[in-house]
């Protein structure tokens, strides 16, 4: 698992790129449905849950993951289906929506450094600090100054995490717009899933353009070899789980984690 290449969908820092460019559909010449069978699925998920009760008793590393994207993009499929074999000890997901009136007293960064993980931790993000570079962008509600500003406070907060041994990976959901419009038109027709919609669905999908351009820098700015932006084709709800369980266990295979020994003399008790 560890060699596994993941090169085609990691972002250098500074590095020219067109987010238009990366396709939104598994490769056509990759056999990733046989990996996404059942069974290899099923062990690719208990290999991820034995790698985070590792990270959970050796408490020397921690690893957080940030999931952005487009609405309908499939953050909350995507948690759901690819934590499915891991424990809950030890795990944790995190949702930011608009910040709250008390957030906004605040520098931008204070609400999310409250949910980093500790050491052992995984922590998910469902969104995170970047929407203070894309929403306030798009919106109008921040400066190109002030942008490029938290730019440089997001890979400083993000090398502060690494330095204390938090790992930082992000993954731009990468949808297009023809199936953004199929999962909302889903959406609209069953009454099951209608709570999920809000006016800022329909809203934001009139400035895709703008949502793509600013999730364009954003990307290019904050993508460092400690704290990586992959790009994750996500069409395709099954490649998608399978390529993030996949660097999932890269990443944490990459940390070499030890079983703790014991905090005391086993050699001096018995079961008899």
């Amino acid at each position: 698992m560890s060699n596994k290449d993941f090169s085609q969908w990691l972002i250098s820092h500074k590095a020219a790129m067109n987010l238009k460019s990366f396709d939104t559909r598994p490769p056509s010449d990759e056999p990733w449905e046989e990996q996404f069978k059942a069974d290899n699925m099923q062990k690719l998920g208990e290999k991820l849950g034995q790698l985070q009760s590792l990270m959970h008793a050796s408490k020397t590393r921690g690893l957080l993951l940030v999931l952005q994207g487009m609405d309908t993009a499939g953050k909350d499929g995507a948690i759901r289906r690819v934590f499915s074999h891991v424990s809950p000890l030890g795990v944790r997901a995190e949702a930011f929506g608009a910040p709250t009136e008390h957030e906004l007293e605040h520098d931008f960064l204070w609400r999310i450094h409250q949910k980093t993980p500790a050491l052992g931790e995984i922590v998910v993000f469902n969104r995170s600090h970047y929407e203070d570079v894309l929403v306030t962008r798009v919106k109008g509600w921040i400066s190109k100054e002030v942008c490029e500003r938290r730019f440089e406070h997001i890979r400083a907060f993000e090398q502060l995490l690494d330095d204390q041994g938090i790992k930082v990976i992000k993954c731009f959901l990468n949808i297009s717009r023809d199936e953004q419009r199929r999962r909302l038109k889903e959406r609209m027709e069953d009454p099951h899933k209608q709570w999920k919609l809000q006016p800022s669905d329909f809203e934001d999908r009139k400035l895709w353009d703008q949502f793509g351009h600013a999730y364009q820098d954003a990307i290019k700015e904050t993508s460092t070899i400690e704290a990586p932006w992959y790009i994750i084709p996500a069409d395709s709800k099954h490649y998608r789980d399978l390529l993030l369980t996949q660097i999932l266990i890269h990443t944490l295979e990459q940390m070499q984690l030890k079983v703790p020994k014991p905090k005391f003399d086993l050699s001096a008790y018995s079961l008899d």
